[in-house]
């Protein structure tokens, strides 16, 4: 491993980088060929223009790609898709070298594609930067691994871990920085859920205000059991359709179902258990329509559910420099709550980073060091 490598390949993600919200349910990808110290190609994969990068910068370098090095952070496909395989487009190109970050973890690559080239004479370097690697496609690794998408928690809240008052919804705990930070998450995610009460108490929009470019809208999903959703708030009126899907019980008032599919607002009626809409089958519903990540921003009873029904991969909690107390206070999690401290979820923290005033954690969730759920 060189410091050109390293350069080179931090060059190569940021590229890849650049399809966010562009390229699900496809991993992000990004592809650098390097001639004498030159980069004579570049790309990256947006799933709508079916290319992958290494095909986009293999036909920007053209000749020069012969006897050049190619980086990526993902393993060439070796596989006929929606493409034809990459690895055969970086042998016929002539690239002499490759160095790679990971390998892919889909079932139908997972190291073909590095043995096809290696057959072919190309040198191989792989692992460079592959921690930074993983994480960038933490949300396709799960998805093409377990088809269920990879489910990040999110909260702003107080210092002693409130999210509202005891008089109701608090705008706004967190800062203005805080609440930009959220909307590049929200870019990154496939869907976005919270459950009834937070659409109840604050009329939300829930939609991605990044101003960025997205393939495909921001899928907005709602847990109501009971089917509440008021046809006159602001999130019914803002529905294109097919991107609000409402859970329900089936139970649930079918007037009110047709009122709101007339706004193209599509419903579900599940099995619910003791007036709640099962996880398990929300995720199962959301990986049908190849949705690879979830944003669940809920009130603390959805904060609860998830967590007890260990479907949280990781959290990230958006720590205010305020104290509000108070019994009668909203905290973070509510619900039953876990019967000890040997019963709770355990987390292994991985950043803290400031964020204006605020303070935003990112912890991910040791399911396999947790007890069964009670």
């Amino acid at each position: 491993m060189s410091a050109l490598d390293l350069h080179y390949m931090d060059y190569t993600l940021a590229l890849a980088r650049k399809g966010r919200g562009l390229s699900s349910p496809n991993p992000m990808v990004g592809a650098t060929i390097v001639k004498d110290g030159v980069i004579v190609g570049e790309g990256f994969h947006r799933y709508a223009e079916r290319k992958h990068a290494e095909a986009w910068a293999i036909e920007e370098a053209g000749e020069k790609a012969r006897g050049a090095t190619l980086y990526l952070n993902l393993e060439p496909c070796s596989h006929f898709g929606r493409t034809a395989p990459c690895c055969d487009l970086v042998v016929g190109s002539g690239i002499t070298r490759v160095v790679a970050a990971m390998q892919d973890p889909n079932p139908v690559v997972n190291g073909a594609g590095f043995e096809r080239l290696k057959r072919a004479g190309i040198e191989m370097t792989v692992g460079i930067r592959e921690r930074e690697a993983q994480k960038l496609n933490e949300s396709y690794c799960k998805y093409i691994t377990t088809r269920r998408p990879f489910v990040t928690l999110k909260a702003g809240m107080t210092l002693d871990g409130k999210i509202a008052s005891k008089k109701g919804p608090s705008k706004w705990i967190t800062s203005e920085d805080s609440r930009s930070a959220l909307q590049q998450l929200r870019l990154e995610a496939d869907a976005l859920l919270v459950g009834i009460g937070t659409v109840l108490k604050d009329d939300p929009w829930l939609s991605d205000r990044s101003g960025r470019p997205r393939r495909r809208p921001l899928l907005r999903v709602i847990l109501d059991s009971k089917l509440r959703f008021p046809t006159e708030s602001r999130l019914a009126l803002s529905s294109d359709a097919g991107d609000i899907i409402v859970f329900c019980a089936e139970n649930r008032e079918r007037g009110r179902q047709r009122r709101l599919e007339q706004l193209g607002i599509e419903v579900i009626p599940v099995s619910a258990v003791q007036e709640r809409i099962p996880f398990a089958y929300v995720l199962e519903e959301l990986a049908r329509r190849d949705i690879t990540s979830l944003l669940i921003e809920g009130g603390a009873e959805v904060n609860f559910e998830a967590l007890h029904s260990q479907i949280v991969d990781k959290i990230l909690f958006f720590v205010a420099p305020k104290i509000l107390g108070g019994k009668a206070a909203v905290p973070v999690v509510g619900g039953i709550g876990f019967l000890d401290i040997d019963n709770c979820v355990p987390l292994t923290f991985t950043s803290v980073e400031k964020i204006g005033p605020d303070l935003m954690i990112e912890a991910y969730v040791n399911w396999r060091c947790a007890p069964h759920p009670q």
